[in-house]
């Protein structure tokens, strides 16, 4: 029954992509952030459950990179999800380092023929517990040990970083996202379970090394057991894999983590106040299609003056553009791209993994009501009659 849970762990893992959209990219490390966990479920379950040789051999190194991709991919998923600038960077690649040391180092023992390393692991775990095996660079005990002490730095780091960042938008906006208490209780919650196994592995295996010593009058290799130890951080592990069923808005991926500006607001007229150069007409249509290629629209407070702003051009010629021009206001024209901004999204196959509010909420709409009001005003059906027609094609 034990291997049930790492098995549901990663079909969470697939309900996380599945469900994944273009806009919330951060599903992605949290994907891969569960795989990683419940692979290494999977590892304590082949060692201390199985009672297979041939379990115990292929989980007893094998996985070992793979921890130390647990707490990239949660710091990922964290600054992600938080962070406006969701782009990777080069220098992001130096968070790989110690998971490819890990992997080189473990060469000479993965590269054994499969009888070797599983007699040598079945004598380790069942009967000498002393984990010497000829690795390069490293002993095997600073690999378990160090892969603890980094989920660890990795935890602390993607606190100080989401508490940065909370700062920052106070600083620059004065208010925080309207999910902003959603998203802090689940990253808080993942982190904190996640400090409660790298904690305590840490404290195991310090017990497993160091001499017994006494807690009120308890020698410490009688509280951290192996079955303690599998006990606490496989059912850490468990328990994040339910808790995820708790956060269906994270689950589903349609949880926005932006600051929503109120219109006119002081930051929007400071941007309308500053001075804008002199813009040449005849090179508007194709400045207009480079910045429409960023969809600048689906952003909720997305404006007139903000367009004015990014574009650097005078408010009166934008408006006389759509006004004189297209024959339509400014809201009419971004509604138009909202909307076909939206039936694309329906058209790509997005319909099937997100809610029609998640779509309203991707195109920028405030509300669902509004969105499908819109919605029938130009396509002349609700969004769920187009869906289904869509389908039917």
């Amino acid at each position: 029954m034990a291997i049930l849970a790492p098995l549901f762990g990663i079909f969470t893992s697939f309900i996380l992509l599945y469900y994944l959209s273009s806009l919330n990219r951060s599903n992605t490390f949290l994907a891969l952030f569960f795989l990683c966990c419940n692979a290494i479920l999977m590892v304590y379950f082949g060692l201390h459950h199985s009672k297979t040789e041939f379990w115990e051999g292929i989980c007893f190194v094998h996985f070992l990179p793979l921890s130390f991709l647990l707490g990239p991919a949660l710091f990922f998923y964290i600054r992600n999800t938080v962070s406006e600038d969701k782009q990777l960077h080069r220098y992001d690649l130096l968070h790989l380092i110690p998971a490819v040391f890990t992997f080189f180092a473990t060469l000479p023992f993965t590269t054994l023929p499969l009888d070797t390393k599983t007699a040598i692991a079945h004598e380790i775990v069942n009967i000498t517990r002393k984990y010497v095996v000829d690795f390069q660079w490293v002993t095997f005990e600073q690999i378990l040990i160090g892969r603890s002490a980094h989920l660890l730095l990795y935890c602390i780091a993607s606190i100080v970083y989401f508490m940065g960042n909370k700062r920052h938008l106070l600083s620059k906006y004065g208010t925080l996202p309207s999910n902003h208490r959603l998203i802090q209780k689940w990253i808080f919650t993942l982190v904190f379970l996640q400090l409660v196994i790298a904690s305590y592995t840490l404290i195991h295996f310090f017990t497993l090394y160091a001499k017994t010593y006494s807690i009120l009058g308890i020698p410490s290799d009688h509280i951290f057991t192996d079955d303690t130890y599998s006990a606490i951080c496989g059912g850490c592990f468990c328990i994040q894999n339910f808790i995820l069923f708790l956060f269906p808005k994270v689950l589903y991926g349609n949880v926005s983590y932006e600051v929503e500006l109120a219109p006119e607001s002081i930051l929007q007229q400071l941007k309308s106040s500053l001075a804008k150069k002199t813009y040449d007409y005849r090179n508007f249509d194709k400045d207009l299609e480079n910045y429409l290629a960023r969809n600048p629209f689906i952003q909720k407070d997305f404006s007139l003056s903000q367009m004015s702003f990014d574009l650097k051009m005078p408010e009166r010629f934008l408006s006389n553009y759509f006004n004189k021009e297209l024959n339509k206001t400014f809201v009419e024209w971004k509604n138009d791209l909202r909307i076909e901004y939206a039936c694309q999204l329906i058209e790509e196959g997005n319909a099937k993994k997100i809610t029609i509010e998640a779509i309203s909420t991707d195109a920028g709409f405030v509300s669902r009501s509004k969105f499908i009001d819109a919605f029938k005003a130009r396509k002349g059906v609700t969004p769920s009659v187009y869906i289904k027609e869509k389908a039917e094609e």
